[in-house]
C-alpha cells in the first residue's frame, strides 16, 4: 500500500517503520528496510517505510538539492518487491520543517500505530535535523517502542552513501556505483527524435532519450548499456555528450545504439541501464574513424553479461 500522508490519517494495523530519505535505496538503505521487514514478522505488525516524495532541501535551501539518483516510482517498484506493506511520501513542507525531534516520533506512534523503528546510525530528524539516534534512544523509554539502530554498511572500507554513489556516477565510474546501489543506475524517459545522424550517416540508428535534468547524470562518455522495452532487456552502446565529431551538435544528449532491435519506438518510454564506461568522448578525424570505433564498441558490447 502506498500512501501521501502527513498525518491526516490514523491506521488501525500496527507498524514497525523503517525511517529515512532513502534517495537512492542503496544497500545500506537495503539492509535498514530488510531489518524492518524482518522485525514486523517477528512482532505480528506491518512493515512500513516512511520517507519523503521530495527532498527536504527543497524547502529548507532550494539551491542545494542534490541530484536525484532514482525516481519515487522506481523505489515503489523495488519496496514492494521486497516486501514492504505500507510506503507512506510525507511531503517536506514549512509545517514539517519546524517540527520539534519529539513531536515527529510522536506523530508517527499515534498516526501509524508504531510499535518500533529501524534506522541508520547517523539518522537526523526533526526542526533544524536536532534528533539524533541517542535521542531517539532516549524517546525509546519514555514512550516504550522498540528501536533497532543499523550499523553502516560499508563497500571498499568506505561506509555506502547516496553522497558518495553520486560522485561515482558523475565521474563515469557507473561501475564501482551500482555495487553499492540495489539496481544498476537507471534513466528512463520518451525516446524522441534527433537529427538521425545515427541512421542516415553511420549506419548505427540510435533511440534519443529525453531526460530530466533534475537526476544525476553520467559523466561525458559511452556505456554499455542495458535497456528495457516492454519488459524486455537488451544489450545498448550509450553516448551522453555533445558527438565532437559531428559538426553543429552543441546540446547535450543521450543517445543508445540497441543491439539487435529495429522497432520504431519514437514516443515511447524506455529505461536505460547504465552499468560501465566503455571509453570518454573522442573528436574522430573523419566519420570513418567513428564508425570504425563505433563497431569496436558494439563487440564490446555483444561479450558482456546482460543483467539487472
Amino acid at each position: 500500500m502506498v500512501i501521501n500522508d502527513n498525518f491526516n490519517i490514523k491506521l488501525k494495523d500496527k507498524t514497525f517503520i523503517a525511517l529515512g530519505s532513502f534517495d537512492g535505496l542503496h544497500l545500506g538503505h537495503l539492509a535498514l528496510i530488510n531489518k524492518a521487514i524482518e522485525l514486523a514478522k517477528i512482532n505480528n505488525v506491518k512493515s512500513m517505510v516512511n520517507t519523503f516524495v521530495n527532498h527536504p532541501l527543497s524547502i529548507i535551501d532550494n539551491t542545494k538539492v542534490p541530484k536525484l539518483i532514482m525516481s519515487n516510482e522506481t523505489k515503489i517498484e523495488i519496496l514492494e518487491d521486497i516486501g514492504i506493506d505500507i510506503i507512506n511520501f510525507m511531503t517536506f513542507d514549512e509545517n514539517f520543517k519546524d517540527m520539534s525531534p519529539e513531536d515527529y516520533i510522536l506523530n508517527l506512534i499515534n498516526h501509524y500505530n508504531a510499535i518500533g523503528f529501524v534506522v541508520g546510525f547517523n539518522h537526523r530528524f526533526g526542526s533544524k535535523n536536532k534528533g539524533d539516534v541517542e535521542l531517539l534512544k532516549e524517546l525509546s523509554i519514555k514512550y516504550n517502542f522498540n528501536l533497532h539502530i543499523v550499523e553502516p554498511v560499508k563497500y571498499s572500507d568506505e561506509t555506502i552513501s547516496s553522497t558518495r554513489i553520486r560522485e561515482k556516477i558523475a565521474s563515469g565510474n557507473v561501475e564501482c556505483g551500482n555495487k553499492m546501489l540495489f539496481r544498476p543506475f537507471m534513466l528512463n524517459g520518451k525516446v524522441v527524435e534527433g537529427k538521425k545522424i545515427g541512421s542516415t550517416v553511420l549506419g548505427f540508428p540510435t533511440a534519443n532519450l529525453e531526460y530530466n535534468d533534475k537526476f544525476i547524470l553520467p559523466r561525458q562518455g559511452v556505456y554499455y548499456s542495458g535497456v528495457k522495452y516492454k519488459n524486455k532487456l537488451y544489450k545498448g552502446i550509450t553516448s551522453i555528450g555533445t558527438n565532437p565529431t559531428i559538426e553543429g551538435i552543441n546540446k547535450l544528449t543521450i543517445e543508445t545504439y540497441i543491439l539487435d532491435f529495429n522497432l520504431n519506438i519514437y514516443g515511447e518510454t524506455i529505461e536505460l541501464y547504465f552499468f560501465n564506461r566503455i571509453r570518454g568522448m573522442i573528436k574522430f578525424n573523419s566519420l570513418g574513424e567513428l564508425i570504425a570505433q563505433m563497431e569496436k564498441d558494439k563487440n564490446f558490447a555483444k561479450e558482456q553479461n546482460l543483467e539487472i
